[in-house]
């Protein structure tokens, strides 16, 4: 967003919290205006929906970024199903909430949607069955508004990153232990060897720089002929192989790496 600020572009950011809405005024006051919303939340996204059409007025929304999102990770045996409802509901239900609240506007200007996918859209990996499940979904919800929308000329486009360094990892290794310590004792019986893998190569992971997602978005937004997608990063690039592999020797391949 502040890329975009600082292109000239007039920007409506989402944001959970005061404390970020504040950072935000000071960064870019005159190009980023603040809106408290809660995509789970559908009252909340037609009320920031309703603030963006008031402002833009005829002019309607040249782009919308949906990049809203959490993660959760646990062995689909044991994942508490509440878990797996709050994980659709942000990243799936809520991207297209907010799609629905400004599709009025984004039609009015010809706009364009950018949706934050995952690398785990297309390649989907033990113990984060959740999150890759999302953003499968989102995947293939992007394809179908792309088509969808087309005769009204707004592109949709998705980006799809590997390891980012974002806070979002951070927050799911903690909320992966607070619910591993509700669990039954079976999980660590077990997956506890594997998960324990896992967990270890999250945490050492120095993620990308947010940098080549930044660029994959700006060119979505104004590129004259924008791509349908956007593989952001090396680690994607390299899991991407897994899919050309014929499934019996990628099983075998990620079942030895969580030796």
């Amino acid at each position: 967003m502040l890329h975009l600020a600082g292109l000239g572009h007039r920007v409506f950011a989402g944001v959970r919290t005061e404390e970020a809405a504040e950072r935000l005024r000071r960064l870019a006051p005159d190009q980023i205006t603040p809106l408290r919303v809660d995509v789970s939340d559908v009252d909340s996204v037609r009320s920031a929906a309703a603030v963006i059409a008031s402002a833009t007025g005829s002019a309607g929304v040249d782009g919308l970024v949906n990049n809203a999102g959490i993660a959760v990770a646990a062995p689909l045996e044991f994942l508490p199903l509440d878990a797996l409802r709050e994980q659709l509901e942000v990243n799936v239900v809520g991207q297209i909430a907010v799609t629905q609240a400004l599709l009025p506007s984004l039609r009015t200007a010809r706009g364009r949607i950018v949706n934050i996918g995952s690398i785990s859209g297309r390649v989907a990996l033990p113990f984060v069955g959740p999150y890759t499940a999302s953003k499968f979904a989102l995947e293939a919800l992007t394809d179908s508004l792309r088509v969808e929308l087309r005769p009204w000329g707004i592109h949709v486009a998705i980006v799809e990153p590997g390891v980012i360094a974002t806070p979002i990892w951070k927050r799911s290794l903690a909320a992966f232990d607070a619910m591993l310590e509700n669990m039954p004792p079976q999980v660590i019986e077990l997956y506890g060897p594997a998960m324990r893998v896992v967990r270890s190569r999250v945490s050492r992971l120095p993620g990308a720089s947010t940098e080549g997602v930044v660029r994959a978005v700006v060119h979505a937004l104004t590129a004259r002929r924008p791509r349908a997608r956007y593989l952001v990063g090396a680690d994607a690039r390299a899991r991407l192989i897994l899919n050309w592999m014929p499934w019996r020797l990628r099983d075998r391949a990620v079942a030895r790496a969580l030796r």
